[in-house]
């Protein structure tokens, strides 16, 4: 049975996906709890070593460079809900960054037609992903694996490999990109209130519990008269908008479009932060809450290491030791028998 996205949604029941939706905050019990205990002990570990990595210009360095990660876990965290995965986000926001400066140049200095078009094309991205994933009947992590490569390859073509353009003679990307309101920073209050506006979608609406029902038991959901289809390509259009935002003020900060400086390896930083906040690789779990946490602890480490002049190829190592261990704790807690062993 199909039918609109706007159909019933499957209601909770103790025990089952759509109840156990937590909080943005809520929650920091279990493994909440283990990263808010994490990210205090890498602050004070650095903080100890470096007298200026605690000092308020700091922190905003580590908040601003966790801005654009930040956006990306958030959606990529709704399609891990979803029971879906998308590892192309990173190539998607190179593509929108040079868009937006390539259209921002080629237009008098536009700011907002560039902004209009990289969200455009990042929509029409997110779109395209979700129909080769439903009508293509192609495996999620497949399907935006070939992206990765695609999106990646067309950034490049459209910029020749090159930064394109200068945004920072704009008030606009210079407002983004270096403004603050009330003391803490543009990129920042972008940061909250999307991941307000998806918490509140996630918790308070259909749409949200619906989301959980697909990731929890895709069969179960569709006999509950969801239609699945128009869900995954809903949320495959929700990422590539997001990631189209997170281009932009990829653009903003760094003052030109970027084709991969900036936005390579993104994609492990938004898995690594959803996985580490809770979200079930599974689907039918997670939270916002978790994520943010997870976001503020890869960024602090990133510029702990960074700060203290280590190796930043130590940092891949790092995010790569941390979705293992997440990965490792939810089979741990799911109580699924290892791969070969008896039971």
């Amino acid at each position: 049975m199909t039918t609109s996205a706007s159909s019933p949604a499957v209601k909770g029941t103790p025990g089952s996906p759509a109840s156990s939706r937590p909080g943005l905050l809520a929650g920091i019990s279990g493994q909440n709890i283990s990263l808010v205990g994490a990210l205090v002990l890498v602050l004070v570990l650095f903080g100890v070593l470096n007298d200026n990595y605690l000092s308020l210009s700091n922190m905003q360095v580590i908040a601003e460079a966790a801005t654009i990660t930040g956006l990306l876990a958030i959606v990529q965290t709704v399609v891990i809900i979803c029971g879906g995965l998308d590892i192309s986000v990173g190539s998607q926001a190179g593509v929108a960054s040079v868009v937006s400066a390539m259209v921002f140049t080629t237009t008098g200095t536009n700011a907002l037609l560039g902004m209009a078009a990289a969200i455009g094309v990042g929509l029409l991205i997110g779109v395209l992903n979700g129909l080769i994933i439903v009508y293509g009947r192609v495996n999620p992590t497949i399907a935006t694996l070939a992206g990765l490569a695609a999106y990646k390859g067309l950034a490049q073509l459209l910029s020749d490999g090159r930064a394109q353009g200068y945004v920072l003679n704009n008030d606009v990307f210079i407002f983004l990109g270096r403004g603050k309101i009330a003391g803490l920073p543009v990129m920042v209050w972008i940061l909250i209130v999307v991941a307000l506006l998806v918490h509140l979608l996630l918790k308070y609406t259909d749409i949200g519990r619906n989301i959980y029902a697909i990731g929890g038991n895709d069969t179960a959901a569709r006999l509950a008269g969801i239609n699945i289809n128009k869900y995954l390509i809903c949320v495959y259009a929700l990422i590539g908008t997001v990631a189209a935002v997170a281009g932009i003020l990829l653009t903003a900060r760094t003052g030109s479009g970027q084709p991969t400086s900036g936005s390579e390896g993104l994609e492990l930083k938004a898995i690594t932060a959803a996985a580490l906040g809770g979200a079930a690789l599974k689907g039918g779990k997670g939270g916002i809450g978790g994520t943010l946490l997870a976001v503020a602890l890869l960024g602090a480490l990133e510029n702990g290491l960074t700060v203290q002049g280590i190796n930043s190829f130590w940092q891949n190592v790092a995010q790569g030791a941390l979705l293992v261990v997440a990965v490792v704790i939810q089979q741990r807690r799911s109580g699924e028998r290892a791969v070969g062993l008896p039971g």
